[in-house]
């Protein structure tokens, strides 16, 4: 228990909770303190004007009547309920008239207002409860000598003082309560949750790439921080499967042809034959700049898919690089026989890398003359570039033997070629970069039957489809 205390006095939802219940603290003793300061003011105030209202009344009246007037009045006034405080005495200061049972000594030697509240004792009070009250006054020395007092018992203003402060101090009371519950039940949450996300993650590190850190679907920084590292893990598992992966291929794929150098190698250092030898060597050349284009292609592969060449994605003009690439292969095309058929739609802009997207064009470009040219009446290549809503389409088409459907998402691995091709040149990489490029961009690769989207071609229809830029060529 006091371990858990411990950790959940450590949680910074707990610390910052305790911050904010000191501040609201301290923010409600101003408060408390400015509210009843300010009402017993102004209570003590409004005396003041009944007082002076009284003082002038009864001045009139000593003027109007004298003192029998003033003393009848006075005596009417000291009977009704809630009265003022009224001592009259004599110019020795003896008490002749009064309607308190005794007075704080020394007051009625000042005149005008009392400087502070002065003690008193009512009638009320000589049976029990507290002995003495607090009154303010102001004393009148009359033209004969003698001198009236009129008080006002502050007991009122006192008594509201102290309704506000406990009033305040019980919302108070309340309010504090209620946030350490809050903070209690918010701390533990957050702790049970980090706990969660502690053994999902000790499991994590301990090797199991399956687990993910739990989400409570609140949308709250727990949530958004757990989907963030599970979105980091999904891609941390697909670059250890990529890996393992070309670890596979590159053991399988590349051992025939390690072999072959290696024969080729062993042949020309047996060979006596000068020519021999030079046929040997050039074999040897040959094949080692095969393996030095695969590796190229893996670590191509392996930067696009890493994300490390993002920092290079800038608005460009696809059609401009459509364009570029028609005008390279045409002549390629035409040498090999076949015939080049471009649509393109102009100022088309995506988000990406130029050497990439332009790489990825030429790989399909390379296999669709590579596959179309064993078409013995004419064959054709399709390239397009066209808008469709919010996106643009690459077409890359052929009239040549095609894929059967149920390997076209087996030609997009590494390494892997189908029977039929693997009497042609090539990596079998060509596709997989393909789909890395498409991807870090954010759009998709398709393969499909020509036929569906080319009217005309029979063979392999190769589509990329990537976001339209909003900002366009100025």
């Amino acid at each position: 228990m006091k371990g858990r205390l411990r950790l959940l006095l450590k949680s910074t939802a707990v610390r910052l909770s305790a911050v904010y219940i000191l501040l609201f603290g301290l923010c409600a003793a101003v408060m408390v303190f400015y509210v009843t300061t300010v009402s017993e003011k102004l209570v003590e105030r409004q005396m003041e004007q009944s007082l002076h209202h009284e003082i002038a009344q009864l001045d009139q009246a000593f003027e109007k009547g004298g003192i029998r007037l003033l003393f009848n009045m006075i005596e009417r006034r000291a009977r009704q309920p809630g009265a003022n405080l009224y001592v009259i005495a004599s110019p020795q200061g003896e008490i002749l008239a009064s309607n308190v049972a005794s007075l704080q000594p020394g007051i009625l030697e000042e005149t005008g207002w009392l400087d502070k509240p002065f003690r008193y004792e009512g009638f009320a009070e000589t049976n029990g409860g507290d002995r003495f009250s607090h009154a303010i006054g102001y004393v009148i020395e009359l033209d004969n000598g003698m001198k009236l007092l009129i008080g006002r018992d502050l007991g009122d203003p006192q008594r509201l003082h102290k309704i506000v402060r406990q009033a305040l101090l019980l919302a108070l009371l309340i309010m504090g309560v209620g946030a350490l519950v809050i903070w209690f039940a918010i701390g533990r949450n957050a702790l049970n949750r980090i706990d969660r996300m502690s053994a999902a993650s000790s499991k994590i590190m301990a090797g199991d790439l399956s687990q993910r850190l739990p989400v409570a679907g609140s949308g709250d920084e727990f949530d958004r921080l757990s989907n963030s590292l599970n979105l980091m893990l999904d891609r941390i598992v697909r670059l250890n499967e990529g890996l393992r992966q070309v670890s596979d291929n590159i053991a399988h794929d590349l051992k025939t042809p390690l072999t072959r150098l290696r024969n080729k190698a062993a042949d020309a250092a047996a060979a006596e034959d000068p020519e021999e030898r030079r046929a040997s060597l050039e074999g040897i050349i040959a094949e080692s700049d095969q393996l030095i284009r695969t590796f190229n292609a893996l670590l191509m592969i392996s930067r696009v898919e890493a994300g490390a060449v993002a920092a290079e994605m800038s608005p460009l003009n696809l059609s401009a690089i459509v364009e570029d690439s028609a005008e390279l292969y045409g002549p390629v095309a035409e040498e090999a026989g076949m015939v080049l058929d471009v649509e393109n739609e102009p100022d088309l802009f995506v988000h990406g890398n130029r050497e990439l997207i332009g790489q990825a064009l030429f790989n399909l470009l390379d296999n669709a003359i590579k596959y179309a040219s064993d078409k013995e009446d004419q064959p054709r290549i399709f390239l397009s570039l066209k808008r469709e809503g919010s996106d643009v389409v690459v077409t890359v088409a052929d009239n040549g033997p095609g894929i059967p459907a149920n390997r076209m998402d087996d030609v997009k691995q590494r390494f892997f070629r189908l029977d039929e091709s693997r009497s042609k040149p090539g990596t079998g990489l060509g596709l997989s970069m393909v789909e890395a490029v498409t991807d870090m961009h954010g759009g998709t690769f398709v393969l499909a039957e020509a036929e569906n989207h080319v009217p005309g071609y029979s063979g392999l229809a190769a589509l990329l489809r990537f976001p339209l830029a909003s900002n366009r060529k100025r």
